[in-house]
């Protein structure tokens, strides 16, 4: 059973497990294990794999391992993150690697747990922690950084066109210390007819501050670096991607790795064009939840699936 602490239904579930059941026999890398509600399902189905759950999240590891314990050995769940991967690999199992999941972002269980500061619905912390035993936190991004670092983090992890203004109030009201106090700054910033559109005027500042206290995309940089050079032929790595700058992250490095032209690996740095593709794009266009899974699950809706298959 999964932990109550951390019950969390999995994104797609139905086309991630799809795409793995083609896997050769081996073990697949479930790289935000969460609840464990694909490796549960996968491993189902598929008697013959194996899988090692990784997660920076220590409540998460402790409910995917109680969620896995019907698997015996076949699972395995440690604490480490993207950035981990190949070290992790190296030291955790053997054989082949011939599948690696990695789905992004925040999850529910985190969401919904009010001391975790994730949310601008409840009045909280300001933690925003993956890993509760690393250092930064939400306060400590807010109240320290200057106002520049802060504009260009609400900016380009929030793509937030009133990044400017939000800094400026955030600077002028420290020291923020509860989410509210964060929300309030926020909505002080934002001009009122603003406010009105588009959902919670909160939602890409607190979604850029929680990036940045995570280093979510350097970790998937890492992450993704790592994972097509741990694959077996026939492997497949699958990323779910929540927001563009996830998801324009993995669409460049596909395409890099499947020999389409030179592509930006990070939105940062150019990567050189391979001599020889590595992969093939099983997915040429991201899939996306159906209408149906998004009419029960709205917290799906924004999701986008890519998948690659290592070559020989």
């Amino acid at each position: 059973m999964v932990s109550e602490e951390f019950e969390h239904r999995p994104v797609m579930a139905r086309e991630v497990i799809a795409h793995l059941v083609e896997v050769p026999e081996g073990t697949v890398v479930d790289c935000t294990i969460g609840g464990a509600g694909h490796s549960r399902l996968l491993l189902a189905a598929r008697p013959d794999l194996r899988v090692l759950g990784i997660d920076r999240d220590l409540i998460a590891v402790a409910a995917a391992r109680a969620a896995l314990a019907e698997f015996g050995e076949r699972a395995s769940v440690v604490h480490a993150g993207f950035a981990d991967l190949a070290e992790t690999v190296r030291r955790e199992t053997e054989g082949d690697i011939v599948g690696i999941l990695f789905d992004l972002g925040v999850s529910s269980p985190q969401l919904d747990k009010r001391e975790r500061g994730f949310s601008y619905w409840d009045q909280a912390p300001l933690d925003m922690r993956m890993d509760s035993s690393q250092g930064i936190t939400a306060a400590d991004v807010l109240n320290t950084y200057d106002e520049s670092d802060l504009t260009s983090i609400i900016s380009s992890y929030g793509e937030e066109r009133f990044a400017s203004r939000i800094a400026r109030e955030v600077i002028a009201r420290r020291p923020l210390v509860t989410t509210g106090d964060l929300v309030d700054a926020i909505k002080a910033a934002i001009p009122a007819p603003a406010r009105r559109k588009g959902g919670h005027p909160a939602r890409r500042t607190f979604q850029a501050i929680r990036m940045e206290v995570n280093r979510e995309l350097q970790q998937l940089d890492s992450g993704l670096d790592e994972s097509v050079h741990l694959l077996a032929p026939r492997g497949r790595v699958l990323v779910l991607a929540y927001h563009s700058l996830e998801d324009r992250m993995v669409k460049q490095r596909f395409n890099n790795w499947a020999g389409r032209g030179p592509k930006l690996g990070r939105p940062d740095l150019p990567v050189a064009p391979l001599e020889a593709p590595l992969v093939r794009l099983v997915t040429r266009k991201p899939e996306r939840p159906s209408e149906i899974e998004v009419e029960e699950n709205p917290r799906a809706s924004s999701a986008l699936l890519r998948v690659a298959e290592r070559l020989a």
